[in-house]
């Protein structure tokens, strides 16, 4: 295992920044402050030279703005995690902050590979479906922990207009017997290399060029995802991307979370809260119909905590279309990072806070897990085993113009912040 040591800047560099925030707009609101990692990097929108590329994206000046590493305990660490088919190694980055908790990140994927935080007794456990070893990443496909990308969740029929051309995608899903495109395509951001290094001696950045034409879509898209730990114990997941032609972005991470600690049981009884009084319900296919519902007096308001098996049952259309909980969840509009949803896990007392700054939130609780794939220690993952809470824009958004734009142009960027915030009740 060898010791990465972080790029950070210099006292000089950390001096110029401060005297330019007098007349810089500041990267988040305040009331968001709290929850961005110490490393980051001014927002404002510039127009593009022409002439981006990786290393402009990856190597952009970074300032760690709330505090130097130095004040940190959190360390990071890289090791070997396996080799690609063609021969290229893959490696694995675990970041530790200073209560114990643990993150493990392979280049593979931009993949979270496991999460540890204690429960109410202080005892760790890894919170997260997956793998043991690369292989088997590489040899199944349930988004275990992973990046995706170009476009997160649905597609209609794989097909979008953009600019008076339309676009053909992958159909690689069928709920209902009806083709869609999901996640990115048949070899989306979860199945490809990226390249990792170290930041500010608490966080892991994974960078990736997405070829124009890749799985069908337009334009060079340079996109970079960084993963934080703080010793506030969060873990912080975020993705920027800049383009050179007109392309829809959708970028989501896909964690399966069991609080409990034990992969073998069922999350029904884990209690979730959705600061979201709004739905979309779908057609047959899980694709959106464009309505934008109400959730009162329906199995779908989380607005006060339920436990998640409570009404999954019900004799309701939405939940019989998508044979339990895959939906959208509409956020309120509000700018910044703010709370989305909270996960308690009665038995254990662990709690998770998911705060976001996109539009929506998909709830998924793993109603397509079949318990035939062996995941770490041998665990067959069942049906319901696990839950995803995906932070995203509206599925299906590059079809439908009522809904929020996915559509990112030259000269701009997209930015996704996604905060997985650790404590017990």
């Amino acid at each position: 295992m060898v010791v990465v040591k972080p790029r950070c800047p210099s006292i000089v560099s950390r001096i110029l920044w401060a005297a330019s925030t007098a007349v810089m707009r500041p990267i988040i609101s305040r009331s968001s402050r709290r929850s961005i990692p110490a490393c980051s990097r001014k927002t404002t929108r510039r127009k593009s030279s022409g002439s981006i590329d990786l290393i402009r994206l990856a190597m952009r000046p970074r300032i760690c703005q709330f505090a130097h590493p130095i004040m940190a305990a959190t360390t990071v660490t890289a090791a070997p995690f396996g080799n690609l088919p063609d021969g290229r190694e893959v490696r694995i980055f675990t970041l530790t902050n200073k209560n114990g908790l643990r993150a493990r990140v392979s280049e593979y994927g931009a993949i979270l590979v496991a999460m540890e935080a204690p429960d109410r007794h202080g005892t760790l456990a890894d919170l997260t479906h997956g793998f043991d070893t690369l292989a088997g990443w590489l040899a199944n496909g349930p988004y275990f922990g992973a990046s995706i990308g170009r476009f997160g969740n649905r597609i209609k029929g794989g097909k979008f207009s953009l600019d008076g051309k339309q676009y053909t995608l992958a159909t690689n899903n069928s709920p209902g017997g009806i083709p869609c495109h999901l996640h990115g395509g048949k070899v989306g951001f979860d199945k490809v290399l990226w390249t990792g290094t170290a930041k500010c001696g608490q966080a892991v950045e994974l960078v990736y060029l997405s070829k124009d034409g890749e799985e069908g879509y337009p334009g060079n898209l340079w996109v970079k995802v960084t993963y934080t730990l703080t010793d506030e114990d969060e873990l912080i997941w975020q993705a920027e991307a800049s383009t050179d032609a007109p392309t829809p972005v959708n970028l989501v991470h896909h964690t399966y979370w069991n609080l409990s600690g034990d992969p073998g049981t069922l999350i029904l009884d884990h209690q979730l809260m959705l600061a979201a009084a709004h739905y979309l319900p779908t057609d047959p296919g899980l694709i959106p119909t464009g309505e934008i519902a109400a959730v009162a007096g329906t199995p779908m308001d989380f607005t006060t905590p339920h436990a998640i098996g409570e009404r999954i049952e019900a004799e309701f259309e939405a939940l019989e279309l998508a044979a339990g909980y895959d939906h959208c969840w509409v956020l309120p509009d509000a700018r910044g990072v703010r709370l989305a949803a909270r996960v308690t896990d009665p038995k254990s007392g662990r709690v998770m806070e998911i705060l976001t700054d996109q539009p929506a939130i998909q709830f998924y609780a793993a109603n397509f897990l079949d318990g035939l794939t062996p995941g770490k220690g041998g665990v067959a993952y069942t049906r319901r085993s696990a839950l995803c809470l995906e932070t995203e824009g509206f599925p299906d958004a590059p079809n439908q113009s009522s809904f929020p734009s996915a559509l990112l142009r030259p000269g701009q960027t997209y930015r996704h912040t996604l905060v997985h915030r650790f404590g017990v009740a």
